[in-house]
């Protein structure tokens, strides 16, 4: 009796599922993303990190007014809940970004120069693809499976939205078409995003003029303290020059417009002239736009 075909190794779900086929897994979730990105022109993007745990603040209003009208809250809940409220002036801050970032990004040539991209989750993740999809702009959502799963958020362009199982190839594509990056508040993941991209940069193993904004002075010198890392020669100062911290939207906005302009636009720099800081004057007016 002759023997039935075995399927072909490519159509072998038992197989591609495999520990011997991982590295074929690996490859796809380089090569399939890839070819995802060329068919639809996205070239350069702008990434976005921060909480998932962030709110709207229409949610984290609503949320706080329910308790307070409720018998004997504990007082933990309300003190989560309004520290959640405080918080998610951080969800709006990053959709005004994005929105303001992507309607000037479509402006340049070609159009849609510049896509915004999260992590394809709720929080910040939310934000930045919201303020992109209200700006009528693409955004990218490179999600992960997770334990917990992770949804994406209804605000990814659909040909955009991602699934990855490795995580070093979801960061790969974070950093490989990244022309800038903006941090907001975040926990673990945040920071380990913030500090691989800082280390990469730092050892020069990504030569490309890559802005990292890091918003808001007051959290992130609460939670790291830099100076200190520098005062105790733990980094080289110069290495406090590979980020700029940014303490409203419109002065994110107007140093990733210089920066970008400037290494990858070529157009001439309207506000800051060729400087890499901005002076507290230009800072006090840039904040009286907010």
């Amino acid at each position: 009796m002759a023997l039935k075909k075995a399927p072909k190794a490519y159509n072998d779900e038992k197989f591609l599922k495999s520990p011997a086929a991982r590295g074929l897994r690996i490859l796809s979730e380089y090569i399939e993303p890839q070819d995802r990105f060329r068919q639809e022109k996205v070239k350069d993007t702008i990434v976005f990190y921060g909480s998932a745990r962030l709110l709207p603040k229409s949610s984290a209003s609503k949320n706080l007014s329910v308790l307070k009208k409720m018998k004997n809250p504990s007082r933990k809940r309300v003190c989560n809940a309004e520290i959640d409220l405080e918080m998610s002036r951080y969800y709006e801050d990053t959709v005004r970004l994005s929105q303001l970032i992507t309607a000037w990004s479509m402006k340049q040539e070609p159009g849609n120069r510049f896509v915004v991209c999260s992590g394809g989750g709720p929080g910040i993740m939310e934000a930045s693809n919201k303020g992109a999809k209200r700006a009528g702009g693409k955004s990218i959502g490179l999600n992960i499976s997770l334990p917990f799963e992770q949804n994406p958020n209804p605000y990814i362009t659909p040909s955009l939205n991602f699934e990855f199982h490795y995580f070093f190839m979801r960061k790969f594509w974070f950093a490989y078409m990244a022309k800038a990056l903006v941090i907001m508040p975040g926990g673990y993941g945040t920071f380990d995003e913030l500090f691989e991209l800082l280390t990469l940069v730092q050892t020069k193993k990504i030569r490309k003029k890559m802005p990292i904004v890091i918003y808001d002075k007051k959290f992130w010198q609460n939670v790291i303290n830099f100076e200190e890392l520098a005062n105790k020669r733990l980094i080289d100062r110069d290495d406090l020059k590979l980020f700029y911290i940014a303490e409203t939207v419109d002065e994110a906005f107007e140093y990733l417009k210089l920066e970008l302009g400037k290494h990858y636009l070529q157009k001439p720099v309207s506000l800051f002239n060729q400087r890499t800081t901005i002076t507290p004057k230009e800072k006090k007016k840039l904040r009286k736009k907010e």
